[in-house]
């Protein structure tokens, strides 16, 4: 498995090289550098998107569409050269872009965009630009509220370059004194659209940088995570003395009673020791649980691998979503190892069935050209299949016997009576409280970027509450084990993937939390059925990934928790 990590750990090095955007351009004086339109949609919701042109702007005549590479197409951009001409340190005042008509149904149109909170994206040299394409207002007429329209027809764009004549920045406004009023859209009327260009020098040296959040929102930041971090550090650090003083007194008891010449009634968890490594029901479910949940396990620490090297630290459109499909398909290798190695372990039988490749596909809010989902269906055919089925064949000739030190029975024990509060689903709700509990704080943050229009940088923060997660949730699966065999319970196989999964559980219920209660600045504009259903759609996928994860690293620190204990014992 080491040998595994290492080539991982190459690959990812590999494709942090891969996935780097390209340097800005050089540029002299009047060097021409297009502007290019790329999308519109409702702010409260990135994941709608549209092409910048089904609004009924004025277009080129000829369509020009800009060369994307995979990620751009997989993150929902459509680049299509504008009619905006911004050459290279040329400022103007009010240069005219187009005149046209606008029908009843263009006015309409823009119209239903406004009341949605319509925002664009433009690309500049490679660099985004955002604006609203207009705004509404309310006045009290006559006793009676009157909405307004205005279209905003007066862009100014704003660039600063460096020394070295490359532009650094990009951004974007409108003439407050030159909007179009649309309320009326009873016949249609004229329109004319109009542009300024603004140049100014940056002390900048790249635009290889992104806007940190201030010092003293960081240092509350911060502060709130290493007040979590430090509770749930010295909850698991009681909880672990307990664990490990009830072990100490178990072994001394039982080494007594082994000792003794005479017989002596067992009780605790080595009465069960005929029945602990007795094999669970549904061993070709089991072992595809843990083999999804190792790959996607390998796919976080991956992505978190190439962020903390800095790939993610500038607007890199689409590396993020590069970089986990091919991880992915390249970690399949470590799905079929982990299968077939604990299948074969398990003295599985069934490898026609057994040996399968899962698909997994992540939705995208806009369809994606038949193109691009030929490369990714032969990514993950001529790559991931065929990983999948090698690692598969690897790990069932080259895993080790079982090596239980119990021998099994044949007939299992009856398990005596449980108070409620010992029973599986109780149990696994507790295994899920503490975990989260030291990743609510930063999933505010990761909500705002993923749903909101923040850029997440802090990848550091990010990975040592990833850490955290999974160290407390290996430690409070082992406790809830060891609590279980302790009340000669011995079916714990699929209880601790359950209890180690049921944080995403938890994480589920929060998603509900925010989007009802309106918490967060991402949240607290969801609305409407396409928006709800994209959330809690992405979410219950994002869960369910959590689920596996979480379960199969509750499931091995159990299991290597329970080896270690009944090898310190005699059994008989």
């Amino acid at each position: 498995m080491s040998k595994a990590c290492g080539e991982f750990l190459i690959l990812s090095w590999f494709l942090a090289l891969a996935v780097v955007s390209s340097q800005s351009t050089k540029y002299q004086k009047g060097d021409p550098v297009p502007l290019f339109a790329n999308k519109v949609g409702p702010f409260a919701n990135p994941s709608e998107q549209y092409e910048y042109y089904t609004l009924p702007f004025c277009a080129p005549r000829e369509e020009f569409r800009k060369s994307q590479h995979l990620g751009e197409v997989l993150a929902g951009d459509r680049m299509m050269k504008t009619l905006f001409t911004l050459p290279f340190l040329v400022p103007f005042e009010s240069k005219k872009l187009c005149s046209y008509k606008l029908s009843r149904k263009d006015i309409e149109a823009f119209q239903r965009a406004i009341d949605d909170d319509y925002y664009f994206e433009f690309i500049y040299d490679d660099l985004p630009l955002w604006g609203f394409i207009g705004e509404k207002e309310t006045n009290l007429v006559d006793g009676q509220n009157v909405t307004s329209y205005f279209l905003f027809t007066n862009y100014i764009f704003s660039m600063a370059y460096n020394n070295d004549g490359q532009i650094v920045e990009v951004n974007w406004e409108h003439d407050p004194n030159n909007r179009l009023d649309i309320s009326d859209s009873t016949e249609s009327r004229p329109i004319s659209f109009y542009y300024s260009a603004r140049w100014s020098k940056s002390h900048l040296p790249s635009r290889d940088h992104v806007e940190q959040p201030s010092p003293q929102h960081l240092e509350i930041r911060w502060f709130s995570i290493f007040n979590s971090i430090v509770t749930v550090l010295l909850l698991t650090g009681f909880l672990a003395t307990i664990l490990v003083r009830v072990l100490k007194n178990d072994f001394l008891r039982y080494s007594r009673m082994d000792e003794e010449d005479h017989e002596a009634e067992e009780s605790g968890w080595k009465l069960v020791h005929g029945d602990v490594f007795r094999y669970p029901p549904q061993k070709e479910l089991f072992c595809a649980i843990l083999g999804n949940g190792t790959q996607l396990l390998c796919l976080c620490i991956g992505i978190l691998f190439l962020a903390c090297l800095g790939v993610y630290s500038q607007y890199n459109r689409g590396a993020l979503f590069v970089a986990a499909l091919f991880i992915f398909a390249f970690t399949s290798g470590i799905n079929g190892y982990v299968n077939g190695n604990m299948y074969a372990k398990l003295e599985g039988s069934n490898w026609a069935t057994f040996l399968n490749f899962v698909a997994v596909s992540y939705n995208s809010s806009t369809a994606l050209p038949f193109g691009t989902i030929v490369i990714i269906l032969l990514i993950l055919t001529l790559v991931s299949f065929p990983l999948n089925v090698i690692g598969g064949i690897s790990g069932r000739n080259f895993s080790s016997p079982m090596d239980a030190p119990c021998r099994t029975t044949k007939m299992p024990r009856e398990i005596p009576p449980l108070p409620w509060h010992r029973k599986a689903p109780w149990q696994i709700l507790m295994a899920g409280f503490l975990p989260f509990s030291a990743i609510y704080i930063e999933l505010y943050y990761v909500f705002a970027s993923v749903w909101g229009h923040q850029l997440y940088s802090l990848y550091g923060i990010l990975t040592l509450v990833f850490i955290i997660l999974l160290v407390v949730t290996a430690f409070i699966t082992i406790a809830l084990t060891y609590f279980q065999l302790a009340i000669e319970d011995h079916q714990w196989w699929w209880r601790s993937i359950f209890s180690g999964g049921s944080t995403g559980i938890f994480i589920f219920v929060y998603c509900i939390y925010c989007v009802f209660r309106r918490v967060g600045r991402a949240c607290n504009t969801i609305s409407g059925f396409m928006q709800t259903s994209f959330f809690f759609g992405y979410m219950g996928v994002a869960c369910y990934g959590a689920w596996l994860l979480l379960g199969s690293v509750g499931f091995f620190s159990s299991f290597y928790f329970v080896r270690y204990i009944y090898k310190n014992i005699k059994c008989e």
